[in-house]
């Protein structure tokens, strides 16, 4: 492997699979929304048509006989193995918008954290302390000084933003293991009619700021189009790489190919995702009084999270911490 630097996703691009073509200067979650008639069904139907094409076309990557390497994040290795170019920094910055995942979560993620790390031992894992599902990236890869002067855009309106999930409230369900040739995460997708299994808010839970905003009608993507017309609003314009139907937790990355350099082990590092994602169906999925909750009402615990900084890996610094129920 050489000591190139590039972006995984220039080699591994987030593709949006669901079908749904944007117009120019829409907000392109309003724009699902509207394609999906509005329906809480239908959002959670293309949720799991992207995740499941995905994963299905990632497969055939792993398995295929023209297989190659993986795509080793080359900032993360030097990150990890500082050997390898002393005193090198990770310079993107960026300004995004995290929800953290509650205790019940990180409990989920862990275990499953550690069944993959039985099969291949040298992956990296994300700190179940960083771990964070992106509502909105503003902007990513920008110098300090570019990151700076949004901040200061955006801070007046930050703490609304930050609190909205404390009366606008959206639930995520079906967990299962999402992943490709440079990393893998625990994906949901917007709840539509299933039994509901967190734990209560913690009371009190008065919201300050109105009445509560809740039901499957108003489902994740509601929240992440709220969110992004909030933050224009303010002042900022949103420039993600991409609004792909994915509402997913980052659970580690590969930083070597010596777990994956045979079709042996490749087929075993795919046939344990099915495994866990198999006993997820079965064990965690709708299930209630089981030993892991597979269900996330977003905010629970904590509310969003804006934030800056070298962020790729769970890094970064909070700017504005929402109230969580």
């Amino acid at each position: 492997m050489g000591s190139a630097m590039y972006s995984t996703d220039a080699k591994n691009k987030l593709e949006d699979l669901s079908g749904i073509v944007l117009k120019p200067g829409e907000n392109p979650y309003e724009a699902f929304i509207q394609a999906c008639n509005n329906k809480p069904e239908e959002i959670q139907a293309l949720y799991h048509a992207h995740r499941t094409k995905r994963n299905g076309l990632q497969k055939e990557k792993f398995l295929s006989p023209d297989y190659k390497e993986l795509v080793i994040d080359q900032c993360l290795l030097r990150l990890e193995n500082p050997e390898i170019e002393p005193g090198f920094r990770d310079e993107r910055n960026c300004l995004v918008i995290w929800a953290r995942p509650p205790i019940h979560i990180i409990e989920l993620a862990a275990k499953i954290q550690a069944r993959l790390q039985e099969v291949s031992p040298k992956i990296w894992l994300m700190p179940t302390y960083r771990m964070h599902m992106t509502t909105l990236e503003i902007t990513f890869s920008k110098t300090p000084q570019e990151i700076d002067s949004l901040v200061s855009i955006i801070r007046p309106a930050a703490p609304s933003i930050a609190s909205y999930t404390h009366t606008h409230r959206s639930r995520l369900v079906k967990p299962m293991i999402s992943y490709d040739l440079s990393a893998f995460a625990l994906s949901f997708l917007p709840a539509s009619g299933e039994v509901p299994l967190s734990p209560a808010p913690v009371a009190p839970d008065t919201p300050a700021n109105g009445p509560v905003t809740q039901g499957d009608d108003y489902t994740y993507h509601h929240l992440r189009r709220d969110i992004f017309d909030k933050v224009k609003e303010a002042g900022v314009e949103v420039g993600s790489r991409y609004q792909v139907p994915s509402a997913h937790i980052t659970l580690g990355r590969y930083l070597t190919d010596d777990e994956h350099d045979t079709p042996e082990k490749r087929e075993k590092w795919v046939k344990a995702i099915d495994d866990i994602n198999a006993w997820l169906e079965k064990e965690v999925w709708d299930q209630q009084d089981a030993q892991f909750i597979g269900e996330w009402v977003v905010g629970q615990e904590r509310g969003l999270d804006v934030r800056n900084g070298a962020l790729w890996y769970g890094g970064g610094r909070t700017i504005v911490l929402g109230e969580g129920f």
